[in-house]
């Protein structure tokens, strides 16, 4: 039995392993960083770190998230490094067997390989997601990452 952090985008449940999760934050406003992608919302600073905050809604279904009392940022790490995804809402701390889920056969799986499957509950159906395949699979995760290194490095000279 695994436990996933599930959360809620738009209508959709999704669920991260927690074994990606550092923390689930209180959505506070993040500072814009220029030239970034529009599903970039900016950087964040969580214990002593910057964090790029992705907006979970763009990524999914290409409109910003509206924020709520509700919204929170998932932090994940990704390869060493914090990633902050917004998400409408994270509900709860799942347990999923292993075989309860089941690969995604669908059409879009060469875009989306960040869909790791659907995980069957008695209740419902939860999409799962791997941050790092999510925040890898972005043209731009390079850049993102230079550009978080570049700001912490201009903060201690």
């Amino acid at each position: 039995m695994d436990k996933y952090v599930v959360f809620r985008v738009e209508r959709e449940q999704y669920a991260v392993s927690i074994a990606y999760v550092v923390s689930i934050e209180k959505m506070t406003a993040p500072t814009a960083v220029p030239h970034m992608p529009d599903y970039m919302a900016g950087v964040v600073r969580i214990r002593g770190e910057l964090v790029p905050v992705l907006d979970m809604r763009k990524l999914l279904y290409g409109r910003a998230i509206e924020e709520t009392d509700q919204t929170r940022l998932v932090v994940a790490a990704v390869d060493g490094l914090s990633v902050a995804l917004i998400v409408d809402e994270a509900k709860e701390i799942a347990d999923i067997e292993p075989e309860a889920i089941q690969p995604l056969q669908l059409m879009s799986a060469e875009r989306t390989p960040y869909l790791v499957g659907m995980a069957t509950l008695p209740d419902r159906l939860l999409t799962v997601l791997d941050p790092r395949v999510l925040f890898n699979h972005l043209e731009e995760a390079e850049e993102i990452r230079e550009q978080i290194a570049a700001v912490q490095s201009d903060e201690v000279v």
